[in-house]
């Protein structure tokens, strides 16, 4: 029984090398014709957009309206900031408009007025170049009178003296007319003035109710939130990061594939994409971008080979894939994926 046994057992374990030798060559048969036909990389990750949301104005935290990880929509209020101080900002602007508006309408009446008073002054003008036009005509009776001795000296100096009195009456009402257009033109500069001050004062009415429209804060986007660090009553400055929104309507993925292999791919080129976090299941891309120089050019200290510490190393080219549909939306941005592109025929 003894050999018996160890024969089977001999035989048992050359059917299982041969077993594993056959699949082995199966899956190597496998791999090869794969490997023919496609490129692929595992140096792959789901991006998206995270956008910080920050403070368009400074100023206390009076609320804080979404929890950590949140599903927002667009529009969707993050946050509240004590608007007192914007509040009397508006106020102050409005103040101010309506004083320059109400100072155009005292220059206004004002004009109106200076307007009329040169009317005035041109028919005093009228009436006292009647009045010099009379005197002017006794004027000359007198002194026809006179060379005929039947009047006196003594009345011709009164008649003379009318006639002075109405000449500079007339000079007097032309002067006046003079001086109400001066007027007036004064006025109308300052009334136009006015215009610029109202234009002023609307800019910054506008400016305090923009500054007030910046205490509350929305999302910019629909997606997610990130951390929340921030509390009521909390001080904020202009420009201080308070929440980042994670964008769920757009993702792609970034793959890194060596330099050998990027040679035959072309943009709109289809390829499969499969995650680890969902196994089984593949999601349809194509190559929407390639990048025009490899990752380490875009590093902070890229590799400088001129020094002399030279080690060939296979580079790798950043390329950009799209979803085909959104249904790769479920992944979420960082996760790591596979990307299979199948090769240009040639």
């Amino acid at each position: 029984m003894e050999p018996t046994r160890k024969s089977f057992v001999n035989v048992l374990i050359k059917l299982i090398a041969v077993t594993v030798v056959v699949v082995a060559l199966i899956y190597l048969v496998k791999y090869l014709s794969y490997a023919s036909q496609y490129e692929s990389t595992n140096d792959a990750q789901v991006d998206a957009y995270i956008n910080p949301v920050s403070a368009r104005a400074g100023g206390f935290i009076k609320e804080v309206l979404f929890n950590e990880h949140q599903a927002v929509q667009q529009g969707d209020t993050l946050v509240i900031l004590d608007n007192r101080e914007y509040l009397q900002k508006v106020k102050e602007a409005e103040s101010l408009l309506e004083d320059t508006r109400a100072q155009q309408e005292i220059h206004g009446a004002a004009i109106n007025a200076a307007q009329t008073a040169t009317l005035v002054n041109k028919d005093q003008i009228n009436s006292a170049k009647a009045r010099l036009w009379q005197q002017e005509q006794d004027v000359k009776r007198f002194q026809n009178l006179l060379k005929e001795e039947a009047v006196t000296l003594s009345d011709f100096e009164q008649v003379q003296t009318k006639y002075d009195i109405s000449q500079s009456d007339y000079s007097a009402a032309q002067n006046s007319l003079k001086t109400g257009d001066s007027k007036v033109r004064e006025l109308q500069s300052r009334y136009n003035s006015l215009f610029a001050a109202q234009k002023r004062a609307e800019a910054l009415l506008d400016l305090a109710r923009l500054n007030l429209s910046y205490t509350v804060i929305v999302s910019p986007y629909t997606g997610f939130t990130g951390r929340k660090n921030i509390l009521e009553g909390q001080q904020v400055q202009a420009g201080q990061p308070l929440v980042s929104i994670v964008n769920t309507r757009n993702k792609w993925v970034i793959a890194n594939f060596k330099e050998t292999q990027v040679h035959d791919m072309y943009i709109g080129q289809v390829v499969e994409i499969t995650a680890d976090a969902i196994p089984g299941k593949s999601f349809a891309g194509k190559i929407d971008a390639i990048a025009a120089s490899t990752g380490s050019k875009f590093s902070l200290l890229p590799a400088d080979n001129s020094t002399g510490n030279f080690v060939k190393i296979v580079q790798r080219v950043p390329v950009k894939i799209v979803f085909a549909d959104t249904a790769g939306y479920v992944l979420k941005a960082g996760m790591n994926v596979k990307i299979s592109v199948k090769k240009a025929a040639n």
